[in-house]
């Protein structure tokens, strides 16, 4: 039973990270009533770790080309209706200082915290009635009144509209939960099968024999692909596999038992390579010429890998052709990943073909909307998540504030 005391408003958002800030600041400058709720004490952290702690806030570059979800077009609606450039605005209107580094991608020269606390005055600014360490006991919707009912351990909430910015499963140190499925599924939204993403690759102890020695070794152009998709990027092998850039991309291409292939000097015909060094230094060692393309334990592990550890001039050109296939095509089946403990984000989740790309709301429930991570969009390495979580918020945003307020 629905108490007369009960606070009512004309939107309840739930999760208080990217996505979720920025649409309770956008909705409350829009003269909406906004009770943003979460149940960490402290929020944005995912803002916080980012980027090193520099957060990688957007990329200039974003375009839908960028994303992976079940629909490759649902992005777009939102993405042109906020862009890299609105976001940039919004941060030098702070004087947050910022620089970009390779491929469009924009970081704080200072710290992350900035965007968070910017996110928080502009929340300030627009009277949003911020929550935190607030569990959620239960979500419904009234079939007569259409106002969404929200029992949590700060007392119950009413609001005419409720926007889901939960994120996915990603680092659930910092609170990561599939609370945002949940409600989905409560409200008979399909939800696409979730899996970590942009996250590193592990090795079985077979693999790790071959390059336990090589943790720390990074190869800053090496090149991954992964069926037909491709990442040109840094490499760098850990104690329990690969990582880096490139390996990050690719993860969220690949499937449990798929190969992946590296290439570790792309930039280099290395068979003609060997050949050469063949003929101008036949009494060397294959380790010792593999030097001249590779770092010196990569080069002393791939030597011996090949098996044909010897003077070069004992190798024949079938030989040298192994060793440089073995290095520029090296094809591997990783024994999995390291899951959500370190995945920068959650590929899969709420079904797009539910939701309306126009407003983020759900086609079946009026009022329900998802946004951010928590969606079945996933972006690439580079700032592109971020810029999801700016773009469809906005576009969720705007469409609620187009609708009648409670208050009007």
């Amino acid at each position: 039973m629905i108490s007369s005391s009960t606070p009512t408003c004309d939107s309840l958002v739930i999760g208080a990270g990217a996505a979720g800030l920025m649409c309770s600041a956008r909705l409350g400058q829009n003269g909406r009533s906004v009770v943003l709720l979460d149940h960490a004490d402290k929020i944005g952290e995912k803002i916080r770790i980012s980027g090193g702690g520099r957060c990688n806030f957007t990329n200039l570059n974003t375009t839908a080309h960028h994303f992976l979800s079940g629909n490759p077009h649902f992005c777009k609606s939102a993405l042109s209706r906020y862009t890299p450039k609105d976001f940039v605005k919004l941060v030098s209107s702070y004087g947050i200082a910022y620089h970009e580094k390779a491929q469009g991608q924009l970081f704080c020269d200072d710290s992350a915290t900035q965007i968070i606390d910017m996110l928080l005055s502009e929340c300030a600014k627009a009277d949003v009635k911020i929550h935190r360490s607030t569990q959620i006991h239960s979500v419904e919707k009234n079939p007569e009144s259409g106002l969404f009912l929200c029992k949590t351990s700060r007392g119950d909430f009413l609001a005419r509209t409720l926007v889901i910015a939960t994120g996915g499963l990603s680092i659930p140190k910092i609170g990561a939960t599939s609370f945002g499925y949940s409600i989905a599924k409560q409200f008979g939204l399909p939800v696409i099968d979730s899996r970590p993403a942009l996250v590193p690759f592990t090795f079985d102890d077979a693999l790790l024999k071959i390059t336990q020695d090589l943790s720390g070794i990074s190869i800053p152009d090496a090149a991954v692909q992964c069926g037909k998709v491709r990442f040109d990027d840094a490499v760098l092998f850990t104690h329990r596999g690969v990582s880096g850039p490139a390996i990050l991309q690719i993860s969220s291409y690949w499937s449990a038992g798929e190969s992946i292939r590296i290439n570790l000097c792309p930039s280099l015909d290395l068979l003609e390579h060997l050949k050469k060094m063949r003929s101008s230094s036949p009494k060397k060692q294959l380790r010792t010429i593999l030097e001249t393309a590779l770092p010196e334990r990569l080069a002393h592990a791939f030597a011996g890998l090949s098996g044909h550890d010897e003077q070069v001039a004992n190798l024949s050109d079938a030989k040298l052709k192994h060793v440089a296939d073995l290095i520029q095509n090296w094809t591997i089946i990783p024994s999995g990943t390291e899951g959500y403990r370190t995945a920068e984000v959650t590929a899969g989740g709420v079904d797009t073909r539910a939701l309306s790309s126009k407003s983020m709301e759900s086609n079946d429930v009026a009022g329900l909307y998802f946004i951010g991570e928590v969606v079945d969009v996933t972006g690439h390495l580079g700032g592109y998540n971020f810029q999801w979580a700016w773009s469809s918020a906005v576009c969720c945003a705007d469409h609620i504030a187009s609708q009648v307020s409670l208050a009007a």
